[in-house]
């Protein structure tokens, strides 16, 4: 049997929320890096139809396992940080319906890309500036080991979004329902 006292942390062996997290956030900068070097329509297709898919799952995600514990364990702004994520998250689910309306390459759709891309990159530098040192600061290792487990079976149980109703929630209203 695996000595916890004796071995470190169980904690630092398995995977942290907050890392998973910070791992989407990597493969959100690369895909928009790699949108800059796609030169043509069946390219930018190739690499925004999945990068925007993940965007979206990656916000029902955090909505349904980050946020609510964020809510209940963070700091005195945790409410705030929660409200301006889903405002975020809005931007951006509205951003990407916005680019599905118009023909990839078009104008009207790098327009949509670009919006989509700005709010992500102010998205997740707030992100990783309050909410998830907050996490990290009020929640126990165990619990950030436990919801990298239902992160992951969240990603497992919706692979490529299949199952996922992607839509904007009411910030304020989401805080009162999980407080």
């Amino acid at each position: 049997m695996f000595d916890a006292d004796r071995h470190g942390r169980w904690a630092d062996l398995m995977d942290d929320i907050t890392a998973l997290i910070l791992d989407d956030h990597a493969a959100f900068r690369r895909g928009f890096a790699r949108l800059d070097d796609a030169d043509d329509p069946r390219g930018q297709a190739a690499v925004w139809e999945p990068l925007a898919r993940h965007l979206e799952i990656h916000a029902e995600a955090e909505e349904a396992i980050l946020y609510p514990h964020l809510i209940r364990r963070g700091g005195p702004d945790a409410d705030d940080e929660t409200e301006d994520a889903l405002r975020d998250h809005n931007k951006i689910r509205d951003a990407i319906a916005e680019s599905r309306r118009h023909d990839t390459g078009s104008d009207a759709w790098w327009r949509a890309v670009w919006v989509a891309r700005r709010e992500n990159s102010e998205h997740l530098a707030e992100e990783e500036d309050e909410a998830l040192p907050d996490f990290r600061g009020h929640a126990s290792d165990e619990l950030r080991a436990e919801l990298a487990v239902q992160w992951l079976a969240f990603y497992a149980e919706h692979p490529g979004g299949r199952g996922l109703r992607v839509t904007d929630k009411d910030p304020e209203k989401f805080v009162e329902d999980n407080s």
